[in-house]
């Protein structure tokens, strides 16, 4: 009888923390589609979030040093300026542009073209060598492809401003996920807690994101009534507060990914994905009024046929020993961290005796 238990509580505990994660990841895309309706700074908003999420990051690493009795790490400023800050500016950039592409195009556009950071990934992942050639790559490209042509082919909600937005935060963050697991396998950083590594990642992105903030919307925000020029204490607190709460669901997101991985698996996290973005469309054709034609369905099909080989091919190769990631040179058992997933996750190794048999997935799939 306690194996029917023991089972049955794992796929209680795993269900459970898929729904965590799907709460914070679709909640934080549309709460922000929500409020950029009535708040058309996003630049603004990012840095407010790289704010909250630092403090929690920061009150974290607090809780975790009193629990444990250990002190956390603490970069050098020559490692922090040399090895963290292009980490930091691309990550910066690729939410930067996320957000702002909110002020232009719908959720569906906008879901079905971040799924195309799989191609950038890919290409920087070859690049850098941190992927072994693999002929089977061409058929997931051209899946993936063809699906985002078909998608945006004569759609009647199409904007190329935020599309190309998206594109453009899409390549960066392909650079972004390259950089992060250079930055998080160097065991000399000790970087493998993804709650060090943000904590360590906001204040650069903050300065990163900072000067285009001038440049676009300083001035228009500084007259604005929202925030600077309210004759009301009311709309300010109420300003403050959804810009928290945004700040809250991302660090959300970024730790209930981690607790989905190291309780589970990667290739759980991978196939909760998949399914996330299906949620993310039918959501958003129901509640935010997304029209999509016959053939844009057919392209977000094909598209997550592509994405589904890639981590079926991911799976393969890792249950026969034949791993297509070359491992960065590291001696530390907390993390193995693999690139390539559709939505950008990070996460600890467990290191829990349960999980010996599936020491080959334990590794985090970045978006």
């Amino acid at each position: 009888m306690a194996w029917p238990v023991q089972f049955l509580f794992r796929g209680l505990r795993t269900v459970g923390l898929v729904l965590l994660y799907y709460v914070f990841s679709i909640g934080i895309t549309f709460y922000n589609k929500w409020l950029m309706k009535g708040f058309h700074y996003p630049l603004f908003m990012t840095l407010v979030h790289l704010g909250v999420n630092f403090c929690l990051s920061a009150l974290t690493r607090r809780a975790m040093q009193c629990w444990t009795g250990k002190p956390r790490i603490v970069l050098t400023w020559e490692d922090y300026i040399r090895k963290v800050a292009p980490t930091a500016l691309a990550t910066a950039l690729d939410i930067g542009l996320s957000n702002w592409s909110f002020l232009f195009i719908t959720i569906s556009l906008y879901t079905m073209t971040k799924s195309s950071a799989v191609l950038f990934i890919l290409f920087f992942s070859l690049v850098f060598k941190l992927e072994e050639p693999n002929p089977f790559l061409i058929l997931v490209v051209l899946l993936i492809s063809s699906g985002l042509f078909m998608f945006t082919f004569e759609s009647t909600q199409f904007n190329m401003e935020g599309f190309i937005m998206v594109l453009l935060a899409s390549f960066i963050g392909g650079i972004r996920w390259t950089l992060t697991q250079v930055l998080m396998q160097k065991a000399e950083l000790g970087l493998q807690n993804p709650i060090d590594t943000m904590y360590h990642l906001q204040p650069l992105m903050f300065l990163g994101l900072f000067p285009l903030f001038l440049y676009n919307e300083a001035l228009s925000l500084s007259a604005s009534e929202k925030l600077f020029r309210v004759t009301e204490l009311s709309p300010l607190l109420y300003s403050l507060m959804t810009l928290s709460v945004g700040g809250t669901l991302a660090f959300g997101l970024g730790f209930s990914e981690f607790l989905l991985v190291s309780k589970t698996s990667s290739l759980t996290l991978s196939i909760s994905g998949i399914f996330k973005e299906v949620c993310t469309l039918l959501l958003a054709a129901s509640l935010m009024g997304d029209r999509m034609s016959k053939l844009n369905w057919l392209g977000f099909a094909v598209c997550l046929c592509g994405i589904s080989l890639h981590v079926g091919l991911k799976t393969y190769y890792s249950k026969n020993k034949v791993p297509s990631i070359r491992q960065l040179s590291s001696k530390s058992s907390e993390l193995q961290l693999p690139l390539l997933r559709q939505n950008g996750d990070k996460c600890e190794d467990s290191a829990a005796d349960e999980y010996n048999d599936e020491e080959e997935e334990q590794e985090i799939s970045l978006h």
